[in-house]
């Protein structure tokens, strides 16, 4: 009785320590047993999840901490320290012992003067240093830290853009995997029938051996393509779960929610989709951003030519024993002025020119691949809308002849060979209807990238 309360103890304890397993890590559950996954949910996922949107994230908060320190130079800085020292120089020791407030006749003796005894000092100094002017290299400093932390809010922006976009072409990839192995399945299934057909025109002797053996080739080869879509289509859904930085959440095939379909008509014209383009793509706001900070930057290089003014100020207390204290403190201003830097300065602001042509030029750039991206995903997107139409007659058409095809063997008014073709006809046109969708719906994607108006709610 005992051996089996501590056996059911047991049993108890390893069903519990299963589930938290499942529960902790969720890539221990079989795919199959996963839930559903829609469109929205795998966007949704890779915007939490994705590395380069956390990268991009941290970016932002670098940006953020940046400009805290940029603007800190603007403020009062305020330093403490505690400073010991053991001297024997005759001109330290006797300031020393005067900065204690020790000094007495004594200490005036030339004897003494001259060779001091070791003297032992704790210094406590508290100083302020404030830049009250420095020809506005500070105050720009901060301004362009602000400015290029609303550029890495953009490039976040971008980098967000660029995973929904990898995530929705992922996952039409996924679902035209998915089409082509139910696609080889089904004509598979078909060849196996119409074996049958032949196997019993062969019996009543109305084919010849070598038909059965050709449409056993025909199914030997279905089945390796079979076996091929299956990889394909594992492969493809690892992609998915890579995209969407959660492998452990991407289901079996079935369990693909959002479907390959034509109901999403293409909008507006190209003239309409270059000027979006132009107006809200993050990178190209992104590089307007850095163009402004190369300009400041010309300005913050030339402020090396003005004067500086500071603040200073000095409290500190010097005690040898900490029994007996003497404190002072000094206040001052420092005005500088450059006369003579080698051509640094000069140097300085030809390189910040440079650089703000070099931005002014990449930008041009930038502006007419921008262009470019829009006219090309546009005319894709009209280009495999047509096609959707074309490979939708096209399946009609072939299931259609392969019904008449079937009909007119089966009556031996057909040879084996125009079944065979009817056959890897209307595969054929299957696979390129569902290639059609797919292709039409990575081409709004692309198009709404390209526009920089792509987001999470893309369907």
């Amino acid at each position: 009785m005992k051996l089996f309360r501590a056996n059911s103890s047991f049993f108890l304890w390893g069903i519990a320590l299963g589930g938290f397993i499942l529960l902790a890590f969720p890539g221990t559950v079989p795919a199959e047993e996963r839930p559903p996954l829609s469109l929205a949910e795998a966007i949704d996922t890779a915007l939490r999840f994705n590395p380069n949107i956390h990268a991009a994230r941290h970016q932002v908060e670098a940006a953020v901490a940046q400009t805290t320190q940029a603007r800190s130079g603007l403020l009062p800085q305020v330093d403490i320290s505690e400073t010991y020292s053991k001297t024997n120089s005759p001109l330290w020791a006797f300031g020393t012992r005067l900065n204690q407030g020790v000094i007495t006749t004594e200490d005036f003796s030339p004897d003494r003067l001259n060779d001091p005894d070791a003297i032992d000092n704790f210094k406590t100094a508290l100083t302020l240093t404030w830049p009250l002017f420095d020809g506005g290299k500070t105050l720009t400093g901060w301004r362009q830290a602000e400015r290029n932390q609303e550029a890495g809010r953009l490039a976040l922006q971008r980098n967000e853009q660029m995973v929904i976009a990898q995530t929705a072409s992922t996952y039409a990839a996924c679902l035209l995997a998915v089409e082509n192995r139910n696609v080889v399945t089904q004509a598979l299934e078909t060849a196996r029938a119409h074996l049958k057909v032949v196997q019993d025109r062969q019996r009543s002797g109305l084919a010849v051996k070598s038909d059965e053996l050709r449409a056993q080739v025909r199914i030997a080869d279905l089945e390796q393509q079979q076996l091929q879509a299956e990889s394909q289509m594992q492969v493809a859904l690892a992609m998915l779960g890579a995209t969407m930085g959660r492998p452990e959440a991407v289901p079996a095939a079935n369990g693909l929610e959002t479907v390959l379909d034509d109901t999403v008509t293409p909008q507006g014209d190209l003239d309409g989709w270059v000027d979006q383009a132009l107006a809200h793509r993050p990178d190209l706001k992104q590089l307007k951003i850095q163009e402004e900070i190369a300009q400041a930057e010309v300005y913050r290089a030339r402020s090396g030519h003005y004067p500086s003014l500071s603040l200073q100020g000095n409290y500190e207390i010097n005690t040898e024993q900490f029994e007996e204290t003497q404190d002072n403190y000094s206040v001052g201003a420092v005005v500088q002025l450059n006369l003579f830097s080698g051509q640094r300065i000069s140097g300085q602001s030809a390189e910040a020119k440079a650089l703000l042509s070099r931005i002014r030029a990449m930008r041009e750039a930038l502006a007419l691949g921008v262009r470019v991206d829009a006219q090309q995903a546009y005319h894709r997107t009209q280009s495999a809308w047509q096609s959707i139409e074309v490979a939708r007659r096209a399946v009609a058409q072939s299931e259609e002849g392969l019904r008449i095809v079937a009909d007119r063997y089966e009556n031996g008014l057909l040879a084996l060979v125009s079944l065979l073709d009817a056959q890897v006809a209307h595969q054929q046109a299957q696979t390129q209807h569902f290639k059609a969708l797919h292709d039409y719906t990575v081409a709004r994607v692309a198009l709404s990238l390209a526009s920089g108006e792509i987001d999470k709610n893309f369907h």
